[in-house]
């Protein structure tokens, strides 16, 4: 049977969930929720990053992103970060949509799955 890596698993959730080479990540969340939606993002990416390091991947290896923005409005900003952030012709599948976050001071969550 193959193993399944939890790395900081909690009651509810693990920040990154590994299987099989696949790389799941948690919805990220900027640090600082102080910043506008760029700030934010950057955030995350950099979160992001960090996280797929730890499993021995990067965003080269990106397969799938979700992206919850608190307004739709910022998703053309939102998307100048990301874009100057992923690889070139390294775009995953992708969905972004307007939601309500689990913090009204957060602009943005993402979550990815990547491979090894």
């Amino acid at each position: 049977m193959s193993r399944i890596i939890r790395t900081e698993p909690n009651k509810i959730l693990a920040k990154v969930v590994e299987y099989h080479g696949f790389v799941f990540t948690q919805g990220v969340v900027a640090g600082d929720s102080a910043g506008d939606i760029k700030a934010q993002t950057r955030d995350v990416l950099d979160q992001i990053d960090a996280l797929l390091e730890q499993h021995g991947t990067d965003k080269t290896r990106l397969l799938q992103a979700q992206i919850w923005l608190k307004s739709i409005g910022d998703r053309a900003a939102m998307n100048e970060i990301w874009s100057a952030w992923l690889p070139e012709d390294g775009a995953p599948a992708r969905a972004c949509v307007e939601a309500k976050l689990a913090d009204p001071r957060y602009l943005v969550e993402i979550m990815v799955t990547a491979c090894r």
